[in-house]
């Protein structure tokens, strides 16, 4: 091929990605309190894919709370999995899993700096009784999906509280004066 079509062809890829409004992911800009973060996470895999999305936007993670350092608390991570439709046999044709996540921000002097927040995702997907490996493997492939899906959300709420601090200190100060309720049978 020539160098001239080549060129050509590379000009019009780029501009057609740019007429499209595709765009490059750019860092994360999060609170100023956040360059340093401690991550704790009962879910591994959500965990590592959260530090390495910080790590991505400049953020420097620590493996150790400390002091000055801001802590990234994530202590609900479940995936669940429920029967959506059942065929005229009494099998199930198709399943929803779950993924409910719930985290909070505390800034590196332990004062909340984002209100405990909680994320609903879920996913169908048809179940077919002769290929029980092959659903394993899109139920592996879900989680996965979900967990990426769940990491993007929580830095597009870490952003949130970076351009709007204020609001978001004062919902997390907010939600530690109320109370907390208590119930009890008898």
């Amino acid at each position: 091929m020539s160098r001239v079509f080549k060129a050509s062809l590379l000009l019009m890829s780029s501009l057609s990605l740019a007429a499209c409004g595709f765009h490059l992911r750019q860092n994360v800009a999060l609170p100023p309190t956040m360059q340093r973060v401690h991550v704790n996470s009962p879910n591994v895999d959500l965990q590592r894919g959260v530090s390495r999305a910080l790590a991505a936007s400049g953020v420097t993670v620590e493996d150790k709370a400390g002091v000055g350092i801001a802590e990234l608390n994530i202590p609900v991570a479940n995936f669940s999995t429920d029967t959506l439709t059942v065929n005229g046999q009494a099998r199930v044709t198709e399943y929803t899993v779950r993924y409910d996540v719930q985290f909070d921000v505390k800034d590196g002097t332990g004062q909340p700096l984002m209100p405990h927040q909680s994320i609903h995702l879920e996913r169908e997907f048809s179940y077919d009784a002769t290929n029980t490996i092959g659903t394993q493997a899109q139920v592996d492939a879900i989680h996965g999906s979900l967990n990426d899906d769940t990491v993007q959300a929580i830095l597009f709420r870490l952003q949130a509280a970076g351009r709007h601090p204020g609001q978001t200190a004062a919902a997390a100060a907010a939600q530690d004066a109320q109370p907390a309720s208590s119930s009890s049978t008898h």
